[in-house]
């Protein structure tokens, strides 16, 4: 492993390889922080992508190719005057001593080694903590992006209604809500009114990933395991009824289903 003068060091360079690209690449000198964005939001799910994956290599890479971008926004910030990454940092730096006054005292020098809360108890209390931040969000919910993808912003709402005390009591109490919600759905497609539909699935699909959270389970890891499953046996049902000079559009949906249990049993 590196020394911290050595990380500061890899930092630095990181630093003076973005002066370098702003200054003499014309296509890094276009950039803007609106047209990077889409850019940063595809390293986040790659380097996600990597996590799951378990490769160590691939998430160093990624954790690179993300501080790039973070870089690049505090480069464009300090041509613009308003911030650079030292801004950034302190400002993180601040808020984490705040956030835990069990490590920190309030002028950021550590607190004598003792007992501590339980990660339990921190977790329990974090968002009444952040709440009493100076220029925090106003409200409990206000820090989540309106751009998160659903999933993730199903659950880190019900990860912060948590941090306020706003949580079942016992996690087997959840799935009489799910069952509510899977009732009403069923109720509302019986109606054909799209709006009332999409309301009452939405319910749902809350309801479900607030099961998976007090289990433990991520969702989006959960979600996304059965995607590639999805795909394992429909591509083994495409390739064999290709091998057959059919077509899948040709086939009953017994042929098919078939083929798919064949790839089923053979653990696709």
């Amino acid at each position: 492993m590196h020394t911290k003068e050595e990380k500061l060091a890899a930092f630095g360079r990181l630093l003076d390889t973005m002066d370098a690209l702003r200054q003499r690449c014309p296509w890094n000198a276009e950039q803007t922080m609106e047209s990077i964005r889409p850019m940063t939001e595809e390293e986040v799910y790659e380097l996600s992508d990597e996590i799951v994956k378990g490769d160590r290599k691939g998430i160093a890479k990624e954790i690179g190719d993300l501080m790039y971008h973070m870089v690049f926004y505090a480069c464009i910030g300090e041509e613009e005057g308003s911030f650079d990454i030292a801004d950034s940092m302190n400002k993180v730096c601040d808020k984490m001593v705040f956030r835990h006054p069990h490590v920190f005292r309030p002028d950021g020098s550590l607190l004598p080694e003792g007992e501590a809360p339980t990660a339990k108890e921190i977790a329990d209390t974090w968002e009444l903590v952040k709440a009493k931040e100076k220029d925090g969000n106003k409200t409990v919910m206000g820090g989540i992006p309106d751009s998160m993808p659903a999933i993730l912003k199903a659950l880190s709402m019900q990860e912060k209604a948590r941090g306020c005390g706003f949580d079942w009591e016992k996690r087997e109490d959840v799935w009489d809500k799910v069952k509510e919600e899977l009732g009403e759905a069923m109720e509302a497609c019986g109606e054909d009114d799209k709006a009332h539909m999409t309301e009452e699935f939405g319910d749902l699909m809350f309801a479900v990933i607030n099961a998976s959270r007090l289990y433990g389970i991520d969702p989006e890891t959960a979600l996304g395991g059965t995607c590639s499953k999805f795909r394992r046996r429909f591509t083994y049902l495409e390739e064999n009824t290709l091998k057959k000079g059919r077509k899948l559009t040709d086939m009953t949906l017994a042929e098919m289903d078939a083929i798919w249990d064949e790839g089923k049993a053979k653990g696709l």
